[in-house]
């Protein structure tokens, strides 16, 4: 293997993707009935932990450097 070659790691499917997954067949097959918001509701809290961690990250960056 080249010194230079960066390694890369294949990971399989992530416990959000997983949930989704197992909630997206369920539904698809009549066992739970709820509605498609909470169905794909993984994905969309996931993506809003993530959007306020960032918030947080660049109001504290501002509030550090003393820009506010």
């Amino acid at each position: 293997m080249n010194q230079g070659t960066p390694k890369t790691r294949k990971r399989g499917m992530g416990f959000i993707s997983a949930l989704t997954l197992i909630f997206i067949v369920l539904k698809l097959t009549g066992y739970i009935s709820w509605p498609w918001m909470w169905v794909l509701s993984p994905v969309w809290v996931s993506i809003s932990l993530i959007a306020v961690a960032f918030a947080a990250i660049l109001v504290v960056g501002r509030i550090a450097k003393g820009k506010w």
